[in-house]
C-alpha cells in the first residue's frame, strides 16, 4: 500500500474519531439564537385543542400527562423520516433552548430531503400502490422521486393531485402520469377507468365509492351510478409508447343482466355545481376534486396526514370517511384551515404536531383511552412501527452520526440494500398500512437472530457499540448513550443500576462485547418496536 493511501486512511479514521468524540460528550451550551427560523404557530391549533378538551369534559376524562420532549422527538422523526433520531441529532436538539426545541427540529425536518423522500413513499402507496406495475409504461421510482421533489418545493397538495388526475405525456418526462399508467390493462392495452375511479375516490376523497361498482353501497349514500359516472371521466384515456393521452371515447361497462354495453356519461358523485362545464374530462374532474368547496378532498388529505404523523387516522378506515355521519370536530377544523391556506402540507403538519394530542404521553393513560379502538384521543396512541421504520431505526441506532444525503454514497447504498432485504423478510405492510395488525413469530425471530441485527450490533469500527465502548468516559455514560441511540431516552435509575455495574473494570474487546449485548437487548425490547 502506498504511503499516500495510508495517510488518507489515517485522516478518515481521525475525522471519524473526532466526530464520535463530539457526539459522545455532553450536550453543548444552550443556543440562544435559533439557527433555523421557526414558523408561527398555526392559529387553528387552539381551536383543535379546545375541541378535544370539550370531548374529554363530556366524558369526564382526564387526559394523559404531557410526554417528554425526547419522546415527542422520537415519534416526530419516525413519522417524517422513517427512523429514530441519531445521537448527533439528539445532542443538537438538547443544545437548543427548552420550549422551542421541537419547533426548531420540525422546521429542520420539513426541509430535509429524508423527510420528503419518506413522505413521498407514504403518499405514493395510496396513489399508485406498492407493486411494480405494468412493464415499460410505469416507473414507480420515477414517480416517487417526482413526488419527493414536489414536497421539497412545498407545492400545494391540490396542484400535486391535479397533475396526477389530468397530466399527459410520457411516464419518465411527466412522472405524474404514472398515476394513470399503473392501471394499464394488458388485455385492452388501455388504463382501466374503474381502477382509476377507485383510486380517485379512496386516495383523494376518502370514500369507498368503488364499493358501489356492482350495486348501491349498503351503508353509504353512494350509488352504482356514482361510481360509473366517476369512471366515465377516464373513458377516453390512452396509454402507449407515446405516453398518456385522451381521445374521443366513452365508458361502456356491461349491463349485469343483459350483458350489453351501456353508455355512461361522466358525472361526479356529489356537489355537481362545482364541476366545470367546459374542458377535457380529466381536467374537469381534477378541478372538481380540488375545488375548495369540495368537502371530501381536504378531509381525506387531513385524515391521511394525521395517520402518517400519529400512526392512526382520525377516522378509521382511512379511505372511508362517512359522507353523512358526524366526524371528529378536529377533522373539519384542520380541513378548513388546510383549504384557507392553499393546501399547504407543511402548515398542516405544523398544526398537527403542535396539538396537545400529539404531545400527550402514551403511559399512565386514562382507562377510556386504553382500548385499541379508542376515539377519545386522551393519550398518544401506541402503534407498531411499520417494517421500513423498524429497518430504518435498526440502521440509524447503530450509527452515532445521522444517516442521510450527507452520508458517504457507499454507506447509503449498503443501508438501502440491507433495509429492502429486511423489509422483504419482515413483511411489507402494503397499501393498507394503517390497518391494525399484531406482530408475528417470524418478525420476532428476525429481530433476535436476523443478519441485519447481528451486523449492526457487533463491535466493529464504525458501529455505535464499538465507538461508545471506546469513547464513553464512564460506565454510566456508556449505558446512557446506548439508551439514547436505541430508544431516544435516558435509562431510569433502576436500569442504569442494573447495567452499569456489569461494565465495571472491563476494557477493550470484552467491554465492546458487553455494549453490543446491551444494544441487542434494547433492540429486542418491546419499546423499540412501537411508536409511543
Amino acid at each position: 500500500m502506498r504511503l499516500r493511501d495510508v495517510g488518507f486512511i489515517l485522516v478518515v479514521v481521525g475525522l471519524g474519531l473526532a466526530m464520535s468524540r463530539g457526539v459522545i460528550r455532553s450536550a453543548s451550551p444552550v443556543r440562544t439564537a435559533p439557527e433555523t427560523p421557526v414558523a408561527a404557530r398555526p392559529g387553528v391549533v387552539d381551536r383543535v385543542d379546545e375541541a378535544f378538551r370539550e370531548g374529554w369534559r363530556e366524558r369526564g376524562i382526564e387526559p394523559a400527562p404531557t410526554a417528554s420532549e425526547l419522546a415527542v422527538l422520537r415519534r416526530l422523526t419516525l413519522a417524517l423520516t422513517g427512523t429514530v433520531p441519531s445521537l448527533e441529532e439528539i445532542r443538537r436538539f438538547e443544545a437548543d433552548a427548552p420550549g422551542r426545541r421541537l419547533e426548531v427540529r420540525l422546521e429542520e425536518l420539513l426541509r430535509d430531503r429524508r423527510a420528503a423522500d419518506y413522505l413521498a413513499e407514504r403518499f405514493a402507496r395510496a396513489f399508485v400502490g406498492v407493486e411494480d406495475g405494468p412493464f415499460i409504461v410505469f416507473r414507480r421510482r420515477r414517480f416517487v422521486t417526482w413526488l419527493s421533489d414536489a414536497l421539497m418545493e412545498n407545492r400545494p397538495y391540490s396542484a400535486i393531485v391535479r397533475d396526477l388526475i389530468a397530466e399527459r405525456g410520457i411516464w419518465t418526462d411527466r412522472p405524474a402520469v404514472n398515476f394513470v399508467s399503473v392501471t394499464r390493462d394488458e388485455m385492452t392495452e388501455r388504463p382501466d377507468p374503474e381502477r382509476l375511479a377507485a383510486r380517485v375516490s379512496r386516495a383523494f376523497l376518502g370514500a369507498r365509492i368503488d364499493c358501489a361498482q356492482c350495486h348501491d353501497h349498503p351503508f353509504q349514500p353512494w350509488k352504482q351510478e356514482d361510481f360509473r359516472g366517476l369512471a366515465a371521466f377516464f373513458g377516453g384515456i390512452r396509454s402507449n409508447l407515446r405516453g398518456v393521452s385522451d381521445a374521443e371515447d366513452s365508458y361502456r361497462p356491461l349491463d349485469r343482466k343483459t350483458k350489453e354495453p351501456l353508455t355512461i356519461a361522466a358525472a361526479v358523485p356529489s356537489n355537481p355545481e362545482l364541476l366545470p362545464a367546459e374542458g377535457d374530462p380529466r381536467d374537469r374532474l381534477a378541478s372538481w376534486v380540488v375545488d375548495p368547496k369540495n368537502p371530501y378532498f381536504a378531509r381525506a388529505a387531513v385524515n391521511r396526514t394525521w395517520a402518517i404523523l400519529v400512526g392512526r387516522p382520525l377516522v378509521d378506515p382511512i379511505d372511508d370517511i362517512p359522507a353523512a355521519a358526524e366526524v371528529p370536530p378536529a377533522l373539519d377544523l384542520l380541513a378548513a384551515d388546510f383549504v384557507e391556506h392553499g393546501y399547504d402540507l407543511r402548515r398542516l403538519i405544523r398544526a398537527i404536531v403542535a396539538t396537545e394530542v400529539y404531545r400527550l404521553d402514551s403511559v399512565d393513560i386514562p382507562e377510556e383511552a386504553a382500548a385499541p379502538e379508542d376515539e377519545t384521543w386522551a393519550a398518544f396512541p401506541m402503534t407498531r412501527l411499520r417494517p421500513e421504520q423498524v429497518a430504518g431505526a435498526l440502521a440509524q441506532s447503530s450509527s452515532l452520526t445521522t444517516m442521510g444525503p450527507n452520508s458517504p454514497w457507499f454507506a447509503r447504498a449498503i443501508a438501502y440494500a440491507e433495509g429492502n432485504d429486511f423489509v422483504r423478510r419482515y413483511g411489507d405492510a402494503g397499501e393498507d398500512e394503517f390497518a391494525p395488525r399484531g406482530g408475528t413469530i417470524p418478525q420476532r425471530l428476525l429481530l433476535m437472530n436476523g443478519e441485519l441485527v447481528e451486523k449492526r450490533t457487533k463491535p466493529e469500527m464504525w458501529n455505535a457499540s464499538k465507538r461508545i465502548a471506546g469513547l464513553a468516559p464512564t460506565d454510566e455514560k456508556a449505558v446512557e448513550l446506548t439508551y439514547l441511540a436505541v430508544l431516544t431516552r435516558r435509562p431510569t435509575p433502576e436500569e442504569a443500576a442494573h447495567f452499569a455495574p456489569r461494565l465495571a473494570g472491563t476494557t477493550g474487546d470484552a467491554r465492546s462485547e458487553l455494549i453490543a449485548d446491551l444494544f441487542w437487548t434494547l433492540l429486542n425490547s418491546a419499546e423499540f418496536s412501537w411508536n409511543h
